[in-house]
């Protein structure tokens, strides 16, 4: 998996390439981006909680004496992106003969090499344990680093996709990107409110949301026939279902208008949405669906 994003000829076009933040920053250190605000490196902002790696000089002693958790101090002219990518582990993202997951993890080291290319910090999280985060800066020499990372996460059991993200540290404005296939009850809710509320909260955190919903091949193509025992790959539950013509033309219309749905409220709250099938070869991901998502 992680082989690609070591293959020369695939870094070298990651290289020219940074993801758009739409002006959103954090201000910690300083990165290769503009700010929109003006200052001095001297002129204090704002505090925000202490992340690893954060410069131990700007820990505020005093705040974490009142509050027993530590804050960093934030300066106008010292601007970074910090860009967060939240990565589903449940046991349905094993799904396919060619895995969500691996597809998945290879959207996050190409994503990654975006942000670390103009020395953004990236933080990768397991969503299934959020507080176990990777956080690469420095540029090309974190690459080693995250790909170990991403070859040690385990896929299994279940992922609160909503409860994960409002456990993701407040950081200051960025980008959050969560790869998911999106396949749980909340999400299948006609109204789909749970999606617009997490929305919300990330517009509320001054985050850029991008949600991109990782699906296998065989479930936006469906050529299965006759009776077949359905697995639930997180609930171990069994259906037995007869698949003919007409269930599944029933199945393709439920999918498509649940993908229209979910385009339809990251549309309306500003976000990013797109849909990534393992069928679909990395490259034209990264450089031809998803071009949207960087500068050149």
């Amino acid at each position: 998996m992680m082989e690609m994003m070591l293959n020369a000829a695939f870094f070298d076009r990651l290289s020219r390439l940074r993801l758009a933040m739409g002006g959103k920053s954090s201000m910690n250190m300083t990165g290769n981006r503009k700010s929109m605000q003006k200052g001095s490196s001297t002129e204090f902002s704002d505090f925000r909680e202490y992340m690893p790696g954060d410069d131990l000089r700007r820990i505020d002693w005093n705040a974490y004496g009142r509050l027993d958790r530590l804050y960093v101090k934030e300066y106008m002219e010292e601007k970074e992106t910090v860009v967060s990518i939240l990565i589903d582990t449940s046991a349905s993202m094993r799904y396919g003969a060619k895995s969500k997951s691996a597809l998945a993890c290879m959207l996050a080291a190409a994503l990654a090499c975006m942000g670390l290319n103009n020395m953004d910090r990236v933080v990768l999280y397991d969503m299934q344990n959020m507080q176990t985060s990777f956080v690469a800066g420095g540029g090309k020499r974190a690459l080693p680093r995250l790909a170990g990372f991403l070859s040690g996460l385990t896929f299994e059991g279940r992922v609160e996709l909503t409860e994960a993200v409002r456990r993701l540290p407040a950081k200051g404005a960025g980008m959050t990107i969560i790869l998911s296939d999106f396949l749980q009850d909340i999400f299948l809710e006609p109204k789909a409110e749970a999606l617009g509320n997490m929305l919300r909260f990330l517009n509320y955190r001054k985050q850029n949301p991008v949600l991109l919903q990782v699906l296998a091949g065989e479930e936006l193509s469906v050529e299965l026939t006759g009776t077949k025992n359905l697995i639930d790959m997180e609930e171990n539950s069994a259906l037995r279902l007869t698949l003919d013509a007409a269930s599944i033309r029933v199945y393709q219309a439920a999918l498509g208008e649940f993908l229209s749905s979910l385009r339809r409220m990251c549309a309306k709250a500003g976000a990013f949405y797109a849909v990534c099938s393992t069928e679909t070869a990395i490259d034209q991901l990264i450089f031809e669906d998803l071009r949207k998502l960087y500068d050149i």
